[in-house]
This record gives C-alpha cells, sequence and structure tokens, in this order.
C-alpha cells in the first residue's frame, strides 16, 4: 500500500511459498488501483491459470463495481476484439491475459499497475515490454521461486522484495520421493490416492508420447479414469478437459507443464513426475507445489529412467528438492538455482550464468559497491568507505589466532554448520555479544578456540564501521590498511597512542607485544567514533 502511494514508481518482488497467499496480495493491490482510477493488467503464463485467475477476481470483486475481463487463446477472435476496444476505452478495470498482453494491438487508456504472476515464466523482453507501456506504472511481481537473476536484484537492492514466511493453518509439508521409473510403484501411488477420494497428476512433458503414456497407464490402473491434457490441444477441449478435471470427473489427469503455474484444485494429492531429470529446479518444484493445499497429506513421486544416468546437474537438482521438503522452501530452491546457475546480467537479457571474467565472488562485491553508489547519486549524497565495505561484506581480517568451533564443544556437525553461517551474518557489537552468551547459555563456558572466533568478529565489526579495508598480521606487526590516504582525522586519533603505534601513507602499524589485541581494540573504538561521527555530518 505504502509503495502504490509514493510518487517513485514501485517495483517490489513478493517472495511467498506455493499456495501462501500471493494471488491474495495481489488481488487487493488490484482493488486499491482500481479505487484509486487506474487500470490493472495481471500477466500470467499460461491459459489455464489465466482461466483461474479470472474465476477467483471475478467471484471476489462481484460486488463491487468493478470489470474483469480476460485475453487468452480461449476467447475468440471476435471477443479479443471487443475487450481491447474496451481496454483502451477504459471500460475494462482489471484484463488478465498470458503473453497475448504484450502485443502491440493492446492499449490501455490509464494503466496503473502490472502484475507478473509466476515471473519465472516470463523472458526479461516480456517483462521489459510491459514497463514500457507506462514509465510511471507500478510492478508487482509474484512467484515462489524468483529466477537468478530476479533474486540477485532483490538482494542487492535494485529491487524491494517481500517474502510471505507464514503458511496457511493445517498445510503440511509435501512428502517428496526419487525414484527410478517402475510401474508397480506408480500403480500403488495412484491406488493409495483413489483410496482415499483423491486425485491424481501425472506429468509427462512430451506431447508426442503422451497418448501413449496414457494409454499404458488405462492398462497399468484399470479401476482409475483418465485425461490428457497439454498446449496444443484446441482451446475448448483443454478447458473443457480441465474443468471436468477439477469437477472430479477424471481420477488420473496425464499432462505436460501447462499444470506448473498457479493451479489449484485442492483434491488432488498426489503428482508423478516422469523424467524428473529434464525439468529444472524452479519447475519441479512449482510442479509438486500443485498438490498439498489442503490439510490432507501430499505425495510427489519424482521418476528418471533407469536405462540412462543422471547427469551431475540433474542430481544435484534433486537432491535440492529433497533436502527443500518443509513448508516454505521456495525461497531456499531460488537460493540453490542461484548457486548452480549463477547469477545471469544485471543490464542484459540473460537471467542466469556466471560472470566468468571476474569471477562470481567479486562481481557480487563490485555490483553492491555499484547499487550504493547510484543510489547516494540520486539522493545527493556521498557515500562513506565504511558503507562501501559494509556492502562489500565487511573488512578482511587475517590475524594468527586459532579460531573455530571445536567438534568438542559442539559436537553435531549440521548444527555447527548453522552456527558459522550465524557468525557470517553478524553485522554490530551487540550481535557479537548476543551471540557469546547465547553460546555460553547452551553449551557451557567458552572455549579458547571460541572466544578468539568472537574476538575476530568483533575486529570485523569495528575494522567495518571504521571504514578499515583490511587487519592483517605481517611479521611482528598488525597492520590496519586503509581503501585510500589516511583521513587527517585519523591521524590525529592514532597519534594519541603515541609510539605504540606507526603511521604510514594508508596503513597504521601496531606491534604485536604485551596486551596487543586489547590495544587493537582500542583504536578500532575511536576510529570507528570518527567514522560514524563523518556519516551524521555527511
Amino acid at each position: 500500500k505504502a509503495d502504490m502511494e509514493r510518487a517513485k514508481p514501485m517495483d517490489r518482488l513478493i517472495c511467498g511459498d506455493v499456495g501462501y497467499g500471493k494471488t491474495e496480495v495481489a488481488l487487493r493491490a488490484a482493488f486499491k488501483a482500481v479505487m484509486g482510477g487506474r487500470q490493472v493488467a495481471v500477466l500470467v503464463p499460461t491459459t489455464v491459470l489465466a482461466q483461474q485467475h479470472y474465476y477467483t477476481f471475478e467471484e471476489r470483486l462481484r460486488a463491487f463495481p468493478v470489470r474483469v475481463d480476460m485475453l487468452s487463446r480461449f476467447r475468440t477472435r471476435q471477443e479479443q476484439k471487443l475487450v481491447l476496444a474496451d481496454l483502451e476505452a477504459g471500460k475494462v478495470d482489471i484484463v488478465i491475459g498470458t503473453h497475448r498482453l504484450l502485443q502491440r494491438d493492446v492499449a490501455f487508456r490509464d494503466l496503473g499497475l502490472v502484475i507478473v504472476d509466476e515471473e519465472q515464466r516470463f523472458g526479461v523482453g516480456h517483462k521489459e515490454r510491459l514497463k514500457r507501456l507506462r514509465r510511471e506504472v507500478d510492478v508487482l511481481t509474484l512467484t515462489a521461486t524468483p529466477i537468478p537473476r530476479t533474486l540477485y536484484m532483490a538482494l542487492t537492492g535494485v529491487r524491494d522484495m517481500s517474502t510471505i514466511n507464514t503458511p496457511p493453518e493445517d498445510r503440511l509439508p509435501v512428502r517428496t520421493q526419487v525414484a527410478e521409473y517402475d510401474d508397480g510403484l506408480v500403480r500403488k501411488a495412484i491406488l493409495r490416492e483413489l483410496d482415499r477420494n483423491g486425485q491424481v497428476f501425472f506429468v509427462h512433458n512430451r506431447v508426442q508420447g503422451i497418448h501413449q503414456i496414457a494409454r499404458h497407464l488405462q492398462s497399468l490402473v484399470p479401476e482409475a479414469s483418465f485425461a490428457v491434457a497439454h498446449g496444443q490441444m484446441e482451446e475448448g477441449e483443454l478447458a473443457r478437459v480441465m474443468l471436468d478435471f477439477s469437477a472430479g470427473k477424471y481420477d488420473v489427469l496425464v499432462c505436460t507443464t501447462i499444470i506448473e503455474s498457479g493451479l489449484d484444485i485442492p483434491n488432488v494429492n498426489t503428482i508423478i513426475i516422469n523424467r524428473a531429470d529434464r525439468f529444472g529446479l524452479a519447475q519441479l518444484y512449482q510442479l509438486r507445489g500443485r498438490v498439498g493445499r489442503s490439510s490432507t497429506r501430499a505425495y510427489a513421486h519424482l521418476l528418471y529412467s533407469r536405462h540412462q544416468q543422471l547427469t551431475p546437474v540433474a542430481q544435484r537438482r534433486l537432491e535440492a528438492l529433497l533436502e527443500a521438503s518443509e513448508l516454505g522452501a521456495g525461497y531456499q530452491i531460488a537460493m540453490r538455482d542461484l548457486e548452480i546457475r549463477g547469477a545471469g546480467e544485471m543490464l542484459g537479457a540473460e537471467q542466469h550464468g556466471h560472470i566468468v571474467a571476474i569471477g562470481f565472488d567479486l562481481y557480487t562485491r563490485m555490483l553492491a559497491q555499484a547499487v550504493q553508489r547510484l543510489k547516494a547519486q540520486q539522493e545527493g549524497r556521498v557515500v562513506p568507505e565504511a558503507s562501501l565495505l559494509a556492502a562489500e561484506g565487511g573488512a578482511v581480517i587475517d590475524l594468527p589466532l586459532s579460531a573455530h568451533v571445536p567438534e568438542s564443544y559442539v559436537p553435531e556437525e549440521g548444527l555447527r554448520l548453522r552456527l558459522y553461517r550465524r557468525f557470517a551474518e553478524v553485522r554490530s557489537q551487540a550481535e557479537v555479544q548476543a551471540l557469546g552468551e547465547e553460546l555460553t547459555e547452551r553449551f557451557g563456558a567458552l572455549p579458547p578456540a571460541v572466544r578468539d572466533l568472537l574476538y575476530l568478529l568483533r575486529l570485523k565489526v569495528l575494522a567495518t564501521e571504521a571504514g578499515v579495508s583490511a587487519v592483517v598480521a605481517e611479521g611482528s606487526h598488525v597492520v590496519l590498511r586503509f581503501p585510500g590516504l589516511l583521513p587527517p582525522e585519523v591521524v590525529q586519533q592514532a597519534r594519541r597512542f603515541g609510539d605504540r603505534v606507526m603511521i604510514g601513507r594508508n596503513r597504521l602499524l601496531l606491534e604485536r607485544g604485551e596486551r596487543w589485541k586489547e590495544l587493537l581494540v582500542a583504536l578500532l573504538l575511536v576510529l570507528a567514533e570518527v567514522a560514524q561521527g563523518e556519516l551524521q555530518a555527511a
């Protein structure tokens, strides 16, 4: 709401798990835009999802003077012409459509909000075309698994991001099984679902052999009734099959990935995905999200061919999906996708891939800095070095201290790894202190190695606040390196420490003599105060 009321156009990514209520957020945003006298375009990837959203919006907004219409191949050419004319005249308030919305003959009278559902299914060109319709348009993007480029833009601050973390009441995680294809397993899975009066999706993503697969399954499970759905079917037939299946007239729907995006049939609680190794990670996650949309336990069977070896990437994808089987794992899946495929181009059309020339880590840090500088320039302010260091991930600390969490202190490996992750996320002295207190409370008195680890964390926080780029040991000295020449205020404060601190052009040196650790903290505290004073003045 606050975003939509600002003078600056909104560009917000809503990342919430499948079935967590993203459509509800979109519906309310659309209603607010219409009540403000603007038009809304809802872009969805499939005709089936467009139909479902059309029914949802129509039903929810029936009591209000809001006209909802749809543009997809489920509409005849004549019906589409009428919708386009009414859209341009401002008679249609909310239009829901597939890629048809992006064609050149689509014109709006006063477009105010664009909602992109299942964002991972669209290319960069599609999304930019929508933005060009109106420069002042608000954009709300919905996804459970943002593609690497989108997630990365959100993580680096190019786009705003909100996450929905709370699952609906009584929702259970989907039980996931990865196995070789086996007729006995498929028959057992279908019969188990039929025994509890449920329905089944069987996903086979090749239109050519889909009817053959359906006949094979019919002979395998003669007790069940089967229907086939794919994107190359005639519009009326596809709509009829989907409506009949939703109404419970068939037990099993043999289909392609046309069901992948946003489809909501609560009675379907088993999905069998044939040749799961051929699907992308986000695709598999979205398909699994088609089941388990009620309080009933759901099952997902990811099957691969026993005659073909899994590629390493396919294996990592399936492992990632098995790991992320708890509720709310969409964001985790997207992070793994970012890790497996890379971040893509920020200013180009590639939505994934590594920046090979300079390496991903350096690219990440450079980008974070550049985003912060540009934001500061737009707001007419100077970014202090400390802020740029924080954007890069903080100062580098390299001192000869044995800093780790010993196995004897925290025996469980998984817990130790989670603690290291928390150490990496520490950004303030208060957090360092709180972490130390928590460790003492949970595991007992801190061993020397953990005390040193907390000491290094404190140094990192202070050095970053002070604008020091690195604190490293060189021979018998500790060197504090600065990104540029030493500012006069730093030189002035360093002189207060007398001959214990030597001053260079862009560095300070202190000897590793008696009580050097305390002296180093005292020096960094003073420098951090100076830097904070400059920050406030700026």
